[in-house]
Parts: structure tokens; C-alpha cells; sequence
């Protein structure tokens, strides 16, 4: 029969152990958590003509960018995700715009807004691609940022801005 007493400690006992269950998944879903191997095998369709090869990417910091022509928040940040682009080349970093959208629309943008880094075309399936890199709800834009060791590092839902983009690059 138990007692009040051991009632209470098994209680506390418990209570220790989810506790501590808590605190490992708390520390372990902030870690950086690498991309998986699958991404770094596509090869999207540039809008130029030819493939970006995410492969030739990998190994480098990068910006990853889901946005589409029809986004207003999308074409809003582009010129900050350009800048930071144009300012950290040198130093590594490599910017990639991932284009939830139709080939010919964002042709025709880049024709009257060019941009200094690369775009693929994820197409409408870019939603699902978005979703397996954190996004739930498959919100655009949204960034990321990976370490060269091919870890996100930062998320980001909605726009961005080069400072902020300038703050992640400095805390890595």
C-alpha cells in the first residue's frame, strides 16, 4: 500500500524526470540542425536557362530566399537580400533566391529588376520544399540562413531586412 509519503516522492520523482526530458529538447531544437542531404541534390530550372545546381552551393554561409513575383513583403526585401549579396561576396556568402512561381513571370521581373544573386525556380512545389525547412505554414517570404557546414542557423517568416541579415552574418 502506498503511503502519502512515497506518493509524493514518486511525484517529485516524476516531475524531475519531465523536467529534465524538457530541458533536453529545449537545448536540442535550439541546436543548428543540418539541411537535408536531399535539398543539396536538386537542381532547379534558372529562369535564364540552365539548372542551379544547389550542390555547387553547399559547403559556403548562405541566404536562402523563398519568394514569388505576386508577394509584395517578396519584392519589398529583395533589394536588402541583393545588398547584402553585392557587400558579402567576398566574404563567402552566397545568396539564393528560390522562386515560388512560374517560370515566365519571373523572367519578365528579373528583366525589369535585376538581381546580383542566383534564382531558381521551385515552382509551386517550392511551398512543400519551404515547409521541409521549417516553414509549417508555408508563409512567404521566408529566409534562411546555413552555416558552411550545411546547418540553419536562422529562420525567418515575412521580410527581412540587410540589417538583419548583417546581424545573423555577424553572429556566426
Amino acid at each position: 500500500m502506498l503511503t502519502r509519503r512515497t506518493g509524493l516522492v514518486a511525484g517529485v520523482a516524476g516531475a524531475a524526470a519531465l523536467a529534465g526530458v524538457g530541458a533536453w529538447w529545449w537545448q536540442t531544437s535550439r541546436q543548428p540542425q543540418p539541411i537535408d542531404a536531399a535539398f543539396w541534390q536538386l537542381k532547379l530550372p534558372r529562369p535564364d536557362g540552365g539548372e542551379l545546381d544547389m550542390a555547387s552551393l553547399r559547403g559556403r554561409p548562405l541566404i536562402i530566399n523563398f519568394w514569388a513575383t505576386w508577394c509584395a513583403p517578396c519584392i519589398k526585401e529583395l533589394p536588402d537580400l541583393d545588398a547584402f549579396a553585392l557587400a558579402n561576396r567576398a566574404q563567402g556568402w552566397r545568396v539564393v533566391g528560390l522562386a515560388v512561381d512560374k517560370p515566365e513571370p519571373v523572367a519578365q521581373f528579373l528583366r525589369r529588376t535585376p538581381l546580383s544573386f542566383e534564382i531558381g525556380i521551385a515552382g509551386f512545389d517550392g511551398t512543400e520544399l519551404a515547409q521541409q525547412l521549417g516553414n509549417p505554414r508555408a508563409v512567404l517570404p521566408f529566409t534562411l540562413m546555413v552555416d558552411a557546414q550545411g546547418r540553419v542557423r536562422q529562420r525567418k517568416l515575412g521580410a527581412t531586412t540587410l540589417a538583419e541579415l548583417q546581424g545573423w552574418a555577424a553572429a556566426l
